[in-house]
C-alpha cells in the first residue's frame, strides 16, 4: 500500500482542538493517508464527512449505483437534484467543499484487487456478503486494514480487520500520568514516594515509567522506562537503586505508553467465531443474536434478490428460518452459548430492516471512522472485532401495534427511508415539532443535520429555533461541518440556520444570537416557551446547562442534551414527571469556574495549573492592566499621596521594575525582563525562605513544608538554558510591545546581549518585592512617583489582551517559560506548550467522531420523545469512550419523590393558582393555599423578596396581606406566571416545597 507524498504543512489552528486528542505524530499520518470507501448511502456519507473534516490526506468514494429517494432520510450530501445520479459523484463536491487540504475523487469502475493494493484502509458499506467475503480474505492477505459497517433500520453492525500483527503505538486517550516526587530511597528495591498520596491509585503495578527533574539522585533523570510495583501502603518499587546518589528533592515520576500489539482474524473465519464488544454477558448474548440476524438478512437477500419487505410478517418469519436453520449462537471460540436464539428479536429486526435512519447513520459512522483513524495512526485500541448496535428501544412498546405496511410504504418523499421503520403518521407528528436548540458549536451542527434528515418542524407549525451569541473561529471548521471558511466571524446561529435550510428547504429555522441566560428571559420567557415543544442542548459548560435544565423544569419542557471531551462524549434525556431531572456532576460543577485560592497560587503551588494560572496572571498584570492603570487613571499619578490611595502602586512597582524612566531601546526591555526574572526566580523565592524557610515547623508540631507544599529553591540566570532565554525573549517583546517600540526575535544576538548585562542591584529588586508586599515606605512611593512621570507624559500605553490561538505574538511564549520556572523553584512537572494552552485557555479537546455519535444518540431519543408518551424504561441515558471501545447506554432514574405531611411532590410539580377576579390579595391567596393544601403558610418569597413571614408583626402582616400580589412584585414585560417560593409552618430547613405559579 502507498502513503500519499505530501509537502503540506498541518494547519495547527484549523485542529487545534483535534491535535489535543490525537496528537501531532498521528495527525501526520492521517494526513498522509489514501482510503476507500464503497457505498455512499446515509452510513457511508457519515463515515465520509467525518474523515474528510479529521483531514485524512485522500478519501476515494466508489458507489456507482443511482440516487433514489430512500436515500435522502439519511444522506445529507444528496438532494432531490441528484434522483438518478451515481451518489458518488453527486456526494463529491460536497464533501470536497468541507476541506480544501483533503482529496475526494470518485472512483467509477469495479472493485479491483490492484486498487485495493493502493490503499492503507478500504471501507464497505450498504455491501453484499459475498462482495465483503472477496475483498476481506484479499485485505488480510495483503495487509490492507479492512472495516464493513452497515445499518438495517435501528440495528447497526461493524467489523474490523487490522491483520495478524497491527501495533497500537498508543492505546488510550488518557495524557501519561505525571506525579510529583516527595522521596526515592536507595535500595534493591528502591522505594518512591509520592508527594500527593491520591496519585498513587493511578499507578499500576506492571506500569512503566520515567523520571524527569530529580535532584541528587540524577543517574534516574530520563533513564529507560522501568516497571513499577506498587505496595499497599502506595509507596512504589522502581528497582535497583542503590548504586545511585542519594536522593536530595524534586522531581517527577511520568508513565511511559508502551505500544501494544493486536491479532485480527479474516471475515470468513470471524463470520463463525464473533468476537464481539460488550460489557456484559447480557449484552454478549443480544450481540450474537444479533450478529446471527445480519447474517439471516443476506442470506435473504442471495435468495430473493431483494431485502424484506417493511414490516412484513411473511418476509419477517423467514429470516427467523434462516437464523435458526444457522445453528446454535456461538461465542468468540467457537463454542456453543447456553442461551438459545432469541426469535422475538430477530422477528423484530427483520421487520424493520428496510429503513434508513440518520441518526442510525450518525452513530455507526463516527464509530466506523474512529476506526479508521485507528488504523491509520496506530493511535487508541482497535474494535475486537464486531460491534453491534441497536435502538429498538425507539419502537412501541411490547403490546402495543407496530406500523403497519401499509402506512410504512415508500411514497417518493425525501423521508422514505424514516416512514419505512415508523410510518407516516409519525412523519406528521414530527413536522408539526416545535423545538428550541441551545447552542450551534460541534454537537449543535450535528444535531441540525439530524433534524434536517428527519423532517423535525418541516411542515405546519413546526419549526425549530437555534440560540447562540458565538461567532464562527477557524479552528471550529475540523469539527462544525454547517460551517465553512468563508463564515469565519460570521454569527454561528445564522450560518447555521442557512446551512441547514440548503440540506432540506422545507425546514423553518429561525435563529438568534443570543444566549439562554437570565440577561434574556425576556425573549426566551412565557410566550416563547409556550411555543415550544421540546429542548435540545448542545453546550460547554455546566452552568448553562444548568440553567437551560431548570427552564426546561420551570415550563415542563422534555430537555434532551449532550456534550463531549476528546473521545469521550455523553447524552442524557430529560421528560417531565418520568425521568429526573438534569443536574451536573456536583464535583464537575463546583470545580468547573471556581479559581484556586489566591495564596496557593503566589506562594505555596502544588500543581502544574498552579503554575500555569500564575504565569497567566502574571501575564495579564504586567502588560494588560498596568497599561489600563496609567492610561485610564492619570489622577493616580498626580502625587504620591494619591498614589497611595490608589492603590494601584505595587502593580506600577512590578510594571516599573529594575528601569527608573520609560523604556526607549530594546535593551531597555531587555534590562526590564532580566530584572523581572531574577525577581520572580531567584530574589522572590529568597524573600519567601526567609519568611519560610526549610525548616519552619507549625504550632502543632509538623513541618511546614511537608506534603503537597515543596519547599521552593531560587534558580540561578542561565542565557545558556531554552527556558531561561524564552522568558526574557518573550517578556522583552511583550514589554516592548507594551511601550510601542520594536522588539526582537534573535535569539543568538538576545543570548549575547545577556551576557553583557549586569544582574539586577538585590536592593532594587528588595524595593519591588516590598512593594507587591504593600510594604513600601514613603520614600520608596516617593521615587516610584517621580519614575513614572516619564510614563504618564509618554503617548498612551498599549495594553496586550491575551490570545491563546496566537503562536507568533509571544504571549503563550511568555506564559509557557514563566509557568516552567514556576515550576523548577517548586519541584512540580512543567506543562508543555499544547498543555499550557489548553489550561490557560480552557480548551475542551474535541473531536468530530464523538461530535457526531453524540448527535446520533440524541436523534434516537427524540423519536421517544416525539412518538407520544412513554414509561421511563423506553428511554436511555449514554456515555461512550470512543478510544477504548466502552459504549454504555442505561434507563435514566426516577425522579426523586419528596413528602411533608401528607403531601408529595417531584421536581416536576407545582401548584398552580390562577389570578382571579377581581385580583387577589396576599392574604387571599395565602388562604386558598391553605385550603388547597391543608398547611398553613408561614412565608412566600418572589425570588429573593420576602412577601410575608408569619414572623412578622400582627401590624405589618396586615399591612402586606391587605396588598394585591401583582402591587408587591416586579415583573418582566410580557411575564405570565409568577413563581413564588412557600414555606410552611412546621418544615425542615432544608425541604423544597413545589412552587407557586401564579397566572397573571
Amino acid at each position: 500500500m502507498d502513503t500519499l507524498e505530501t509537502s503540506k504543512s498541518l494547519d495547527k489552528e484549523l485542529y487545534s482542538r483535534q491535535l489535543y486528542v490525537l496528537g501531532l505524530p498521528a495527525m501526520q499520518r492521517i494526513q498522509g493517508a489514501k482510503v476507500l470507501l464503497s457505498g455512499l448511502q446515509g452510513l457511508g456519507a457519515e463515515v465520509a464527512k467525518n474523515l474528510v473534516l479529521m483531514g485524512v490526506g485522500s478519501l476515494t468514494l466508489h458507489d456507482p449505483h443511482p440516487t433514489c429517494w430512500s436515500d435522502l432520510a439519511a444522506q445529507f450530501l444528496l438532494s432531490e437534484q441528484d434522483l438518478g445520479r451515481s451518489r458518488a459523484e453527486a456526494s463529491q463536491k460536497l464533501l470536497a467543499e468541507l476541506n480544501g487540504a483533503v482529496q475526494v475523487c470518485v472512483y467509477t469502475g469495479d472493485i479491483t484487487e490492484d486498487l485495493l493494493l493502493d490503499f492503507q484502509v478500504v471501507v464497505l458499506t450498504a455491501s453484499r456478503l459475498e462482495e465483503q467475503l472477496r475483498l476481506g480474505t484479499f485485505c488480510h492477505k495483503h495487509g490492507v486494514c479492512f472495516l464493513v459497517a452497515d445499518t438495517r433500520g435501528l440495528v447497526g453492525q461493524l467489523f474490523c480487520d487490522f491483520g495478524k500483527n497491527f501495533t497500537v503505538q498508543d492505546p488510550t486517550e488518557a495524557e501519561p500520568l505525571t506525579a510529583a516526587i516527595q522521596h526515592i530511597s536507595q535500595g534493591s528495591p528502591g522505594i518512591l514516594t509520592l508527594r500527593e498520596e491520591a496519585d498513587a491509585h493511578h499507578f499500576h503495578t506492571g506500569d512503566w515509567v520515567t523520571f524527569s527533574g530529580i535532584e541528587g539522585m540524577v543517574e534516574l533523570n530520563g533513564c529507560d522506562p522501568r516497571p513499577l510495583h506498587v505496595r499497599e501502603d502506595g509507596t512504589l518499587e522502581i528497582g535497583d537503586t542503590t548504586a545511585f546518589s542519594p536522593y536530595l528533592r524534586g522531581g517527577a515520576v511520568t508513565e511511559v505508553k508502551r505500544a501494544k500489539t493486536v491479532s485480527h482474524e479474516p471475515l470468513d473465519a470471524a463470520l463463525l467465531q464473533p468476537r464481539v464488544v460488550a460489557q456484559s454477558p447480557q449484552e454478549v448474548h443480544r450481540a450474537c443474536c444479533l450478529h446471527q440476524s445480519f447474517r439471516a438478512l443476506h442470506k435473504f437477500q442471495q435468495l430473493h434478490g431483494r431485502p424484506p419487505k417493511p414490516w412484513d410478517p411473511v418476509d419477517a418469519e423467514m429470516v427467523v428460518d434462516l437464523a435458526q436453520a444457522m445453528g446454535p449462537l456461538k461465542g468468540t471460540e467457537g463454542e456453543p452459548l447456553e442461551e438459545q436464539l432469541d426469535e422475538a428479536l430477530v422477528r423484530t429486526v427483520a421487520l424493520s430492516s428496510a429503513g434508513g435512519l440518520s441518526p442510525m447513520a450518525a452513530v455507526l459512522g463516527a464509530v466506523a471512522a474512529q476506526e479508521v483513524l485507528k488504523a491509520i495512526s496506530g493511535k487508541f485500541m482497535p474494535l475486537d472485532q464486531w460491534l453491534y448496535f441497536d435502538a429498538l428501544d425507539c419502537l412501541p412498546e411490547d403490546g402495543d401495534p407496530f406500523p403497519n405496511p401499509e402506512d410504512c410504504a415508500p411514497r417518493h418523499c425525501r423521508y422514505d427511508g424514516q416512514t419505512t421503520v415508523f410510518g407516516a403518521d409519525f412523519q406528521e407528528k414530527l413536522s408539526h415539532q416545535h423545538y428550541l436548540l441551545v447552542g450551534a458549536g460541534a454537537v449543535g451542527c450535528e444535531l441540525l443535520k439530524g433534524f434536517a434528515l428527519m423532517g423535525l418542524g418541516a411542515g405546519g407549525r413546526g419549526g425549530v429555533t437555534v440560540a447562540d451569541m458565538d461567532h464562527v473561529e477557524l479552528s471550529n471548521l475540523s469539527r462544525q461541518f454547517l460551517f465553512r471558511s468563508q463564515d469565519v466571524h460570521r454569527q454561528k446561529a445564522e450560518v447555521a440556520a442557512e446551512a441547514t435550510r440548503r440540506l432540506n428547504a422545507d425546514l423553518q429555522v429561525t435563529p438568534l444570537n443570543l444566549p439562554l441566560d437570565p440577561s434574556t428571559e425576556d425573549i426566551f420567557g412565557d410566550d416563547f416557551f409556550a411555543r415550544v415543544d421540546g429542548v435540545a442542548a448542545a453546550l460547554d459548560t455546566f452552568e448553562a446547562r444548568d440553567y437551560v435544565a431548570a427552564r426546561c423544569t420551570h415550563f415542563l419542557k422534555p430537555l434532551l442534551e449532550a456534550g463531549t471531551t476528546g473521545t469521550r462524549g455523553s447524552t442524557g434525556v430529560f421528560i417531565p414527571h418520568v425521568t429526573e431531572n438534569y443536574r451536573a456532576p456536583s464535583s464537575d460543577a463546583a470545580s468547573e469556574d471556581a479559581p484556586d485560592p489566591v495564596c496557593t497560587v503566589r506562594y505555596i503551588p502544588t500543581t502544574t495549573e498552579h503554575t500555569v494560572q500564575w504565569a497567566k496572571g502574571e501575564f495579564d498584570d504586567l502588560f494588560c492592566e498596568s497599561a489600563k492603570t496609567i492610561n485610564s487613571h492619570p489622577e493616580a499619578l498626580s502625587s504620591p499621596e494619591d498614589l497611595v490611595k490608589s492603590q494601584k502602586q505595587p502593580l506600577l512597582q512590578t510594571m516599573r521594575g529594575v528601569l527608573t524612566e520609560r523604556p526607549q531601546t530594546w535593551r531597555d526591555c531587555v534590562l526590564w525582563a532580566l530584572g523581572h526574572w531574577q525577581l520572580r526566580f531567584h530574589h522572590g523565592i529568597t524573600q519567601l525562605l526567609r519568611t519560610y524557610p526549610p525548616d519552619r515547623v507549625q504550632e502543632d508540631g509538623a513541618p511546614f513544608w511537608s506534603g503537597p507544599k515543596q519547599c521552593p529553591q531560587p534558580l540561578e540566570f542561565d542565557a545558556s538554558q531554552d527556558t531561561h532565554l524564552l522568558y526574557v525573549l518573550a517578556a522583552a517583546n511583550l514589554y516592548a510591545q507594551m511601550h510601542g517600540l520594536p522588539g526582537s526575535q534573535d535569539q543568538t544576538a538576545l543570548r549575547g546581549l545577556l551576557n553583557l548585562l549586569p544582574l539586577p542591584d538585590p536592593q532594587n529588586l528588595d524595593r519591588i518585592f516590598a512593594s507587591e508586599l504593600e510594604l513600601d515606605s514613603p520614600s520608596g512611593c516617593k521615587q516610584l512617583h517621580e519614575d513614572l512621570k516619564t510614563w504618564k507624559k509618554g503617548p498612551p500605553l498599549e495594553p496586550l489582551t491575551f490570545e491563546k490561538d496566537n503562536d507568533s505574538n509571544f504571549h503563550v511564549d511568555f506564559v509557557v517559560a514563566a509557568a516552567s520556572l514556576r515550576a523548577q523553584n517548586y519541584g512540580i512537572p512543567a506543562a508543555g506548550h499544547a498543555e499550557t494552552k489548553r489550561i490557560v485557555g480552557r480548551i475542551i479537546p474535541a473531536v468530530v467522531t464523538t461530535t457526531a455519535a453524540v448527535a446520533g444518540l440524541v436523534g434516537l431519543e427524540l423519536y421517544k420523545v416525539v412518538g407520544g408518551p412513554r414509561p421511563r424504561h423506553a428511554f436511555r441515558h449514554s456515555y461512550l469512550r470512543l478510544a477504548e471501545n466502552y459504549f454504555s447506554r442505561w434507563v435514566p432514574k426516577a425522579p426523586d419523590i419528596q413528602e411533608f405531611h401528607h403531601l408529595k411532590w417531584t421536581c416536576w410539580d407545582r401548584l398552580e393558582v390562577p389570578a382571579g377576579q377581581p385580583e387577589r390579595t396576599l392574604g387571599s391567596l395565602l388562604a386558598l393555599i391553605q385550603e388547597l393544601q391543608g398547611l398553613r403558610v408561614t412565608m412566600l418569597l418572589h425570588g429573593s423578596a420576602l412577601l410575608y413571614s408569619a414572623g412578622w408583626s400582627e401590624e405589618k402582616q396586615a399591612r402586606h396581606l391587605s396588598h394585591r400580589v401583582t402591587d408587591m412584585v416586579k415583573k418582566a414585560p410580557r411575564q405570565r406566571v409568577l413563581v413564588l417560593e412557600l414555606g410552611y409552618e412546621g418544615e425542615e430547613y432544608d425541604t423544597n416545597f413545589p412552587r407557586l405559579h401564579y397566572k397573571l
